[in-house]
């Protein structure tokens, strides 16, 4: 395989609430054709569905009934092959997602596996019994109570590292990997380039399945399931199929560092191409979104430079904001009541920058925000609403609901924004979730008017990125490390060098140029050649709020 994907930039579709193309209410691959142009005159080069399979949507999609099949509220397989034929005609890569730790639990493989224990199925899944009248072990899951879940047909319990209507699937068995393969095969003799893998780290469990260390809320037992024994000769059988196509392999591994993650990626084990992890997504909260604490610039500028130097030569990043699991990043990272425009466009460009392929969630590129409801009943993410009642119950109903506004994956889940008509332009009926009141100044018509805009910037970023080298290949040096709120860092290639300058500020900071810089000013002057605020307004020797600089080393 060749490296095309570190030229790329992908763009991620949650499809429900993309767009709707049938007017019922619900995103669909019908709307999704009618925007395919909108998508490649981004300047993306590739989209990632996020799950497409029919699921009773327990967690809206992760949660799979049919691995070779179109979900009905989304087309079916006749429409999905349209899709593809015209993504690929306009020059765009389609990656799905494979989602094989678990299924649904009404999948055809669970709804037999569960009549007894010697049938064909019985072992496709992680079964037992209980011990001493108690649970098999015990492990909690991250989404719903315990990580087991009774069922009186076998008298057993079945494992569900997630919701309970999520089982684990039993990759010990090989019956269970040669079924992998074949739903890989399926898609890629489609036409489709590549996966994203979920959670993949977890489908190899540790013999036995341990007890895990009792004070680890919702965690407890993942040493035991996350890296596990199996997992790289798995992974290597997946691979192999993968070989035979031009394909493209993204894992995602929750709790990875970098350390593990190079595993994945380099070596004899080099089963992925790529790998997104959770480092970075960590400065505003500790080890999930539903424990807050206030934005700490220095937790994230660590994390994005960990990986940057760490993975250097070595393997190749994945960068992200903004995915269907995290809230959006203006109401966590940015400023979204006072400087939107500025915060929005400044986050943009101190990622898209970095050394790796880019990603941008639907509605990121126009700035989407969180939104604000008023009970918990108004919500429909499996893990807002346990997480919610599990371990906040103590709390005033206000602090918990402003948690809930901080935290839930429901607020990147919203309606696509595209113009100021009722539902957003999204639908001609009433959506199937509830639009996000802000719609009427934050959509794709208003900011497509606006040279300034969210939407322009994203644009400006990605081709100064795929129209310069350095950015592609260069090497990632940061500065100022202990700064609180500025972000700088420089990328260097054969004799080019680019720095950038963030500020995330809400206040005119003083512009600080790197030492070395001023030291020798013959042989390093700056050319400005992107900032996201027009020329009149920038400040002398300053950066206004949320202002971003991009330099040219001459």
């Amino acid at each position: 395989m060749n490296d095309w994907y570190k030229k790329m930039a992908f763009y991620q579709i949650w499809i429900r609430s993309f767009k709707d193309g049938n007017e019922d209410g619900i995103g669909d691959l019908y709307g999704v054709y009618d925007k395919l142009e909108y998508i490649k005159s981004l300047g993306v080069d590739g989209i990632w569905f996020s799950p497409l399979y029919p699921s009773p949507n327990a967690d809206y999609g992760y949660d799979i009934a049919d691995y070779k099949d179109i979900h009905k509220d989304y087309g079916d397989l006749g429409q999905f092959k349209k899709v593809l034929a015209k993504a690929h005609d306009l020059g765009l890569k389609v990656i799905m997602d494979l989602v094989v730790n678990h299924t649904s639990d009404e999948h055809p493989w669970f709804l037999e596996s569960k009549k007894s224990k010697d049938n064909p199925y019985s072992d496709y899944y992680i079964w037992r019994d209980a011990k001493k009248g108690k649970l098999p072990n015990n492990w909690e899951s991250l989404f719903e109570g315990k990580a087991w879940e009774y069922c009186h047909e076998r008298d057993q319990y079945y494992l569900h590292i997630f919701a309970k209507k999520q089982p684990d699937l039993n990759m010990d068995n090989p019956k269970v990997r040669e079924e992998v393969k074949s739903i890989m095969r399926f898609w890629l003799d489609m036409g489709v380039d590549g996966f994203r893998e979920d959670v993949i780290n977890f489908i190899s469990k540790k013999e036995g399945l341990p007890n895990g260390l009792p004070f680890i809320p919702m965690a407890n037992g993942m040493p035991y399931y996350k890296d596990g024994p199996h997992i790289h000769d798995y992974l290597a059988e997946f691979r192999e199929v993968a070989s035979e196509y031009d394909c493209f392999l993204l894992g995602e591994g929750p709790m990875t560092t970098t350390k593990s993650a190079l595993k994945y990626m380099t070596g004899h084990h080099k089963n992925l191409d790529m790998m997104f992890n959770f480092d970075h997504m960590m400065a505003d909260c500790f080890m999930t979104e539903y424990i807050h604490r206030p934005f700490d610039l220095r937790r994230l500028k660590k994390a994005f430079s960990k990986w940057q130097y760490e993975l250097n030569g070595k393997a190749w990043n994945t960068l992200y904001l903004e995915n269907h699991d995290h809230p959006r990043i203006i109401s966590r990272y940015g400023d979204e009541k006072h400087f939107h425009r500025e915060s929005g466009t400044m986050l943009a460009a101190s990622y898209i920058f970095q050394q790796g392929t880019p990603f941008i969630y639907q509605g990121q590129e126009i700035g989407m925000t969180n939104i604000h409801l008023r009970d918990i009943e108004q919500y429909v993410d499996v893990s807002s609403k346990t997480n919610f009642y599990r371990f906040h119950t103590d709390e005033p109903l206000s602090k918990r609901m402003a948690r809930i506004y901080h935290s839930s994956r429901d607020s990147s889940r919203t309606p696509m924004q595209w113009n100021g008509e009722k539902y957003a332009g999204f639908s001609g009926a009433k959506p199937w979730f509830y639009v996000n009141s802000n719609y009427k100044k934050i959509n794709v018509e208003t900011e497509e008017k606006d040279p300034y805009s969210i939407l322009n910037f994203y644009r400006k970023c990605l081709k100064l990125r795929k129209d310069n080298d350095v950015f592609l290949w260069g090497s990632y040096k940061e500065y100022f490390k202990g700064h609180p709120f500025l972000y700088v860092y420089e990328r260097a290639y054969k004799d080019k060098r680019m720095l950038v300058v963030c500020s995330f500020a809400d206040r005119p900071l003083a512009l600080r140029i790197p030492r070395e810089y001023e030291k020798d000013k013959s042989r390093c002057r700056l050319r400005l050649i992107l900032d996201n605020y027009p020329r009149e307004d920038r400040l002398k020797g300053l950066l206004k709020p949320y202002e971003v600089r991009i330099y040219e080393i001459l």
